[in-house]
Parts: C-alpha cells; sequence; structure tokens
C-alpha cells in the first residue's frame, strides 16, 4: 500500500522537484539496485519526486535488458551520437551538444557553463546548469549561478539542475574545501528573480530559518512561475531531499 501525504503548506514549492539520479556519482547505484531503489519510490509516491529515472545513453542497453523499465526517463547524452531510444518512455533528452535535436515532443535541455554567455538555442529548448560535481571546480559561484537564473527568468527559459545539491541549505564541504550550494536556496533563488529581486543573497546565505521563512511566504504566483522555470534537479539519493525538507518544517 502506498503511503498517504498530507498537503504541506509550502507543497507547490517542491512538487515534483526531483529527478532519480541513482545511477550517477557520488552513489552510482548498479542497474539493477537504482531501478530496486525506483520501483519503491514509485510505490511510496512522494509528490517531491518526480519519479523519473535518469539513464546515461550509454547504459540504454543495460535499462532495456532490466524489469520493470521505468514509466519515465530523462536521457542523459554521453555518447557521440544520439542512440535510437523510441521504445522507452523518454521525457526529456539532455546533452552538452548545442547541435543535437532530439525527435518532436521530446524536450532539450543544453548543458551550458553558468559563466557563459548563452547562444544559438533551439526554439522551445531549455537549458541544464550543473551546480557542482567531484571536485572544487565543479562549483558555479554564487555570482555565476544567480547570473544564469537571472538570464533564464528574463527570457523565459525554463531549466533543469544536477550534480553538487546533496542537502537544502548552502554548506560547507570539508572534504572538497568548497562550499555546496543547497536546493532550497536555488529554489527559492529563482523565487527572487521572478519577483524581480537578485538571487545571489538567498544563493549565498545559511542561515536556515531566514530560508524557512522565505519558504512558507513565497506567494501562489511565484510559485507557479518558479517551478514552471525550474523544472526539477537530479539527484543521486531520493531519500534526503525529503528528509531534509521534512526536518525544516517546509513539508
Amino acid at each position: 500500500m502506498s503511503a498517504q501525504f498530507s498537503a504541506p503548506e509550502a507543497s507547490g514549492l517542491f512538487d515534483a522537484l526531483v529527478d532519480d539520479a541513482g545511477l550517477f556519482p557520488p552513489t552510482s547505484l548498479p542497474m539493477d539496485q537504482a531501478l530496486e531503489r525506483h520501483r519503491r519510490d514509485q510505490e511510496r509516491a512522494h509528490p517531491v519526486l518526480t519519479h523519473r529515472f535518469l539513464c546515461p545513453a550509454s547504459r540504454l542497453d543495460s535499462l532495456r535488458r532490466s524489469e520493470p523499465v521505468p514509466d519515465r526517463i530523462g536521457l542523459i547524452v554521453d555518447t557521440p551520437e544520439l542512440p535510437d531510444y523510441s521504445d522507452l518512455p523518454v521525457d526529456f533528452v539532455e546533452t552538452r551538444t548545442p547541435g543535437l535535436r532530439p525527435p518532436a515532443g521530446v524536450r532539450l535541455f543544453l548543458e551550458v557553463p553558468p559563466d557563459e554567455p548563452v547562444t544559438g538555442l533551439p526554439d522551445g529548448a531549455g537549458l541544464k546548469v550543473r551546480c557542482g560535481g567531484l571536485t572544487a571546480d565543479a562549483f558555479p559561484t554564487v555570482e555565476h549561478l544567480g547570473a544564469f537564473i537571472r538570464f533564464c527568468v528574463d527570457n523565459d527559459i525554463p531549466f533543469k539542475a544536477t550534480a553538487g545539491l546533496h542537502h537544502a541549505v548552502r554548506h560547507f564541504d570539508p572534504s572538497l574545501g568548497v562550499d555546496r550550494h543547497g536546493f532550497l536556496n536555488l529554489v527559492l533563488g529563482v523565487c527572487e528573480a521572478v519577483e524581480g529581486r537578485d538571487p545571489v543573497t538567498v544563493l549565498r546565505t545559511t542561515d536556515v530559518g531566514y530560508l524557512v521563512r522565505l519558504a512558507l511566504a513565497v506567494p501562489e504566483e511565484t510559485t507557479k512561475r518558479a517551478r514552471q522555470l525550474l523544472v526539477s534537479y537530479g539527484s543521486c539519493s531520493t531519500s534526503t531531499p525529503i528528509e531534509d525538507l521534512t526536518t525544516l518544517g517546509v513539508i
């Protein structure tokens, strides 16, 4: 039996926020374990999760050989060419290759460095921003991330985020010697930009109480617009985002 969840005060802000990136570092689950976790998440049906399974193009054959295949897939292109995926329920394609064009009906998200200008984006395509990685230099500054958010808001471009967003609130990672971006900071930064303010202050803060108060006070129209722009973010853990938001009291 699926668990039942009551509607939280700030629920709309976090609905369908987290894509399942269990195959990716640092978790890097084997395919069978990643799919088993995904199946359990689907049974639980928590509203914070998109229940979309992110899979590298290089591992599609392994995915096809598994049962059951997820109902929703996000394809991450890590191969020289876009493979045939017509037999799979692909929601969108994420790529670093500007000239790539998926078939009609499949959304494209082009990954770009947040500190570089965006040019040649195909009509209807969105952007993807990397918020961290396995080394300190993979983490963009709050200024660069803030500029990326403002660009998307000002130009009505939806975007996805990936990597580095391991916890809700910005915090220092002593193993890398870098401040990690928080996914709550990111969501609220988009809200700030939607309302015409610079998102950098919210992206930089580590004040938990301040962020919680902001989250619980976001107007409905701002929530709707912000989440039209911030489509989702990929997380290698599907439990930590829920645990963090629950602990903070925003869901």
